[in-house]
């Protein structure tokens, strides 16, 4: 899907589309519309052509009566059915970057390391329909992958992948004084710094992403003398709720067990056992996702 063009999410599946196969919450698979292929799982089996010209969203059914949703490739589908390469940045990471960076369409964003893509394909969204985002990878492999990737989901006419070593070269000099933004997910950001503040316009931003508070201030260090200022750093830990329907039967005595619902029986005690109801219960999800980095933001200063 173009994601500079919103109503492309509207049009109708095509021979040669990527679409996501939601099959159930956690299980969700990216696959490629050929014509005269089929797809097989638990529910059944799913011929390609009984796809084409369905809209994204349509519900598909197999001979023995199993379904599943075809859906369209978002950047937050994307992330969670891409192959990971490398350790990813998940959407509540995601999100918070694109919004403190201010990125926005039109904004050129420099990106090192490329990795799997996550972040990349998010990126090529919040620019598009007019801007760019370079991104650079120091593992060759890895960015061919990522063009081909990048292919797949039609997001490439906004995305450069180079293969370039950041940490020693840094950012090549073309885009001096150019980038509205950047965004390092390096081993040693400190070693990238300073080539990244040549390259950012003035009022730019930046943001290092690391696992370890020992990374994060050597950045800090190295950014605080390089003349950036409002420099901050923030963990998000996003926590998810799992909402689901139980049976339950109610029970009260004499000495005052509240139970709303009707009374269909007495027990020997006196008390009664109600019919048995439906109610929603809302618990903290036993999968929810702990601690992956910090995110470290800061702007360079207008006297730079």
């Amino acid at each position: 899907m173009d994601p500079a063009c919103k109503n492309s999410f509207h049009r109708r599946i095509c021979d040669g589309d990527l679409v996501i196969v939601y099959e159930r919450y956690d299980t969700m698979k990216a696959i490629k519309v050929q014509n005269g292929s089929e797809f097989q799982n638990r529910f059944g089996v799913f011929q390609h052509s009984d796809w084409i010209g369905r809209p994204f969203g349509s519900k598909v059914l197999s001979k023995k009566g199993g379904f599943v949703y075809l859906l369209a490739p978002t950047p937050e589908l994307w992330t969670l059915v891409l192959s990971h390469r490398t350790q990813i940045l998940y959407i509540a990471d995601i999100s918070f970057v694109i919004s403190y960076l201010e990125i926005v369409p039109g904004c050129l964003v420099l990106e090192s390391g490329t990795g799997s893509g996550s972040l990349t394909t998010s990126l090529a969204r919040a620019v598009a329909p007019s801007g760019h985002v370079y991104t650079f990878d120091f593992h060759e492999l890895r960015a061919s992958s990522a063009r081909e990737d990048f292919e797949k989901t039609k997001s490439s006419n906004l995305i450069t992948v180079d293969v370039r070593d950041i940490q020693g070269e840094g950012f090549p000099e073309k885009f001096y004084k150019m980038a509205d933004a950047v965004f390092l997910d390096l081993p040693q950001p400190w070693l990238a710094i300073p080539s990244a503040g040549k390259t950012l316009k003035c009022d730019g931003t930046i943001c290092s992403f690391s696992p370890c508070i020992e990374q994060v201030q050597r950045a800090c260090e190295t950014l605080r003398s390089c003349e950036f200022t409002d420099i901050r750093t923030f963990e998000i830990l996003l926590r998810t709720y799992e909402v689901k329907e139980i049976k339950m039967e109610g029970y009260s005595n004499d000495k005052g067990t509240a139970s709303a619902l009707p009374c269909k029986r007495q027990c020997s005690d006196g008390g009664s056992i109600s019919e048995r109801t439906s109610r929603i219960t809302v618990r903290p999800s036993s999968e929810s996702r702990g601690h992956t980095g910090y995110l470290t933001f800061a702007r360079l200063s207008v006297t730079s």
